[in-house]
């Protein structure tokens, strides 16, 4: 008897990417809970790590070594990411808000978003600084600024530790880049009050030694672009200025109607916020009964204590509660690759406490990378010869997936035309209908679970659907909806479906379309179909009609296939996965209007480039020549393919094509959500290539057509 699907009976969110919710994504990984169901909101894909920021700044690590990517970091833990930011808790329906997506249901939440250095009433800071805080956007104008020609002179606003730390990276770095100008480090009180004297005294004499010039008990009039001016008539020259001057909470907290310590989320011993089903940590929480400075040494230690109790809540097991101790060690970063240490008022420096620094840095780091996600399915003690074969190739979902080997007779389904009213249109599996002199194109696309989160996976597949329609000239009119869900409670199966349903009707609306109708079922995994119907009003678009000489078109880059293939073994950068999926979700419909005069046009899908184009010439009776280094590539696909990793579909997509091998790989790669392939006659591809480009619409002209039928040429 085969072992059921257990269900899904609980939401658990992470609200925020930081350093104890990172911590809790790693020990779910490596221990998952049977029936929980995870999501993680941020921003971005990746959360920078505070610590090694000094180190960033100074150059001594690269960026991708200050960023914990929590794509694959999610894709471990069997977790959803979502990309945006929150922006509110309905506590009452239990809800969090995030713009740009429907609401996202919890049972249990816990609040992880750092603290930002933004000085809102500071006048032009908002115009002309960059916050310290949230680190990610600062560490990347940081890292443009300092690519830069010519002296710079840089300020930091704040005189605290942080702030230190980063003047003294900045003033190392650019001094070995042979741009240092002037640094200031500037405070409205006295400077370093937070450590003892004696490990100020060695702060002080490096900022001297690196020329950093230091300005206290100083009050700021206004921040300009290259310049900020005191009080007493001063004027400081910066052309980069930061702010690390204290913890500002997040305003949108206020809104939530929990208990607040000027503005920081009052948390008990257990970590609970005045709501018991909402827990806060890290720098945006507030220890109600041991208050703590804000570091990141305290929410790295509370994390195994979060971790235990979110689980606890939603299995009935007792609470912990979390013991701050009551001082910690303090390594401070003094530019070059030399450290200050100190605790219980004891400090030592030198190059020797870097290198202890980093290592701590560099092993913290370490649990998170080369992740691998749950072990595969286990075959049982008796199973058939081939079965070891067929899991190995069937291990990846999504599109690609459900589609049908194109070498099989059962992908070329018989298209039954009997009626005069009813047309099957080559290229993009559809039919036109003729209702009373009314032209419609029917196509139909079912998509099972490219990524784990609901959300993502109805905005590609509604895409994907409305991107077929668009490929054949019709414009978007109505659309039927098919959802499988996978085994879960009833409650969860209505936040599921609401969540579906609200983002496929934005989407389709957006299309200028509405859906009509639509059914679910239950089932292994989750998939999705979309029935989508269009109006004709011109000729359709098809394969058939290219002629030698038209100029070859392509409206999106290449690599979605192994980019979801990578995702799925936690391999994919989650920065190069985020730029895919923004692609993906470009709507095709500006690009099919400008390329409405093209001879031919097809939806690169499944088959790959080489699989389209090859149809292309076949229905066209022509032949082909493109040129690879014009083929646009997605960011992190080259690195993918010559690593080894495929989609699913690309040996199948190689049929035909085993005696070429001057093909590159990224051209059988199976895609989801692909641009559009045109065959567009050479007199108006100058037209055509500038509508797009003023359309904001990434093309490129990738090659020609020949009179070399069924020939395709690959040029390097």
């Amino acid at each position: 008897m085969q072992t059921p699907t257990l269900p899904a009976t609980k939401d658990v969110v992470l609200i925020g990417g930081g350093h104890a919710h990172a911590l809790v994504l790693r020990s779910w990984g490596l221990k998952p809970l049977a029936g929980a169901r995870v999501t993680v909101i941020n921003p971005g894909p990746t959360a920078p790590y505070s610590g090694m920021l000094p180190g960033f700044v100074a150059g001594h690590y690269d960026l991708a070594a200050l960023d914990i990517d929590l794509v694959q970091l999610a894709r471990f833990a069997g977790a959803r990411v979502i990309l945006g930011r929150a922006t509110g808790i309905d506590r009452e329906n239990k809800q969090i808000t995030v713009p740009g997506q429907p609401p996202i249901a919890f049972d249990v939440a816990s609040v992880d978003v750092g603290i930002t250095s933004d000085m809102p009433l500071l006048s032009g800071f908002r115009d002309h600084a960059v916050p310290a805080k949230p680190l990610g956007p600062f560490a990347a104008k940081w890292d443009a600024f300092r690519a830069g020609d010519g002296p710079a002179h840089v300020a930091v606003i704040g005189g605290g530790v942080a702030g230190a730390e980063l003047i003294l990276a900045m003033a190392y770095s650019l001094r070995e880049r042979g741009r240092l100008g002037t640094t200031t480090l500037i405070d409205s009180a006295a400077a370093l009050t937070a450590i003892p004297e004696a490990a100020a005294r060695i702060v002080r004499n490096q900022l001297s030694a690196l020329g950093v010039s230091l300005i206290e008990n100083a009050k700021i009039t206004r921040v300009w672009p290259h310049s900020i001016t005191l009080t007493d008539g001063r004027e400081v020259q910066s052309d980069f200025t930061t702010g690390a001057a204290g913890a500002r909470p997040y305003g949108w907290l206020q809104e939530t109607g929990l208990a607040l310590s000027d503005g920081f989320v009052d948390v008990n011993a257990m970590l609970q916020s005045s709501d018991p089903h909402i827990f806060a940590t890290g720098d945006c929480a507030h220890l109600t009964q041991s208050p703590r400075p804000k570091a990141g040494v305290y929410a790295v230690r509370q994390a195994p204590i979060l971790y235990h109790n979110l689980r606890a809540m939603i299995t009935g097991d007792r609470l912990k509660p979390y013991k701050a101790q009551k001082d910690y060690l303090k390594l401070i970063s003094l530019g070059g690759k030399s450290a200050l240490g100190e605790k219980f008022g004891t400090p030592f420096s030198g190059p020797q406490i870097w290198r202890w620094k980093n290592h701590i840095d560099q092993s913290f780091m370490a649990q998170f990378r080369d992740l691998i996600p749950q072990d595969p399915p286990k075959l049982p003690a008796e199973y058939t010869e081939d079965l070891p074969n067929a899991l190995a190739n069937n291990t990846v979902s999504g599109s690609c997936k459900t589609k049908l080997d194109h070498t099989s007779p059962a992908q070329h389904l018989p298209c039954q035309t009997r009626c005069a009213d009813i047309e099957h249109l080559q290229g993009d599996s559809a039919a036109m209908v003729d209702v009373q002199g009314k032209r419609q194109v029917v196509v139909t696309d079912h998509m099972t679970m490219l990524t784990l989160d609901p959300i993502l996976n109805t905005r590609i597949a509604a895409s994907h659907a409305l991107g077929r329609i668009w490929a054949t000239g019709a414009q978007p009119k109505t659309a039927t909806v098919t959802v499988t869900l996978p085994p879960m409670t009833p409650s969860l199966q209505s936040r599921t479906l609401q969540e579906v349903m609200t983002v496929a009707a934005e989407v389709f609306e957006q299309a200028g379309a509405q859906i009509i109708t639509g059914h679910s079922a239950a089932g292994q995994e989750l998939a999705l179909g979309f029935t989508v119907t269009g109006d004709l009003q011109g000729p359709a678009s098809t394969l058939a009609g290219a002629q030698p000489g038209d100029a070859l078109i392509l409206t999106k880059a290449l690599g979605t296939g192994v980019l979801w293939a990578a995702e799925r073994q936690a391999k994919a950068n989650g920065g190069d996965l985020a730029d895919a999926i923004a692609q993906m979700l470009r709507p095709l419909g500006p690009s099919a209007q400008i390329l409405s005069k093209a001879h031919a046009m097809t939806h690169v899908g499944s088959l790959g480039l080489l699989g389209h184009l090859q149809a292309l010439c076949a229905a066209s009776n022509c032949g082909a020549q493109i040129t690879t280094h014009h083929i646009p590539v997605l960011p992190g696909v080259a690195s993918l393919l010559d690593a080894g990793l495929r989609a699913p579909l690309d040996c199948a997509n190689r049929t035909g094509f085993a005696s070429d091998r001057t093909a590159p790989d990224v051209l059988f790669d199976p895609q989801t959500c692909g641009g559009l392939l045109a065959a567009v006659a050479p007199d108006y591809i100058d037209a055509v290539i500038d509508a797009l480009d003023a359309q904001d619409e990434p093309a490129a002209v990738i090659g020609q057509i020949t009179n070399k039928t069924g020939d395709i040429q690959i040029i390097a």
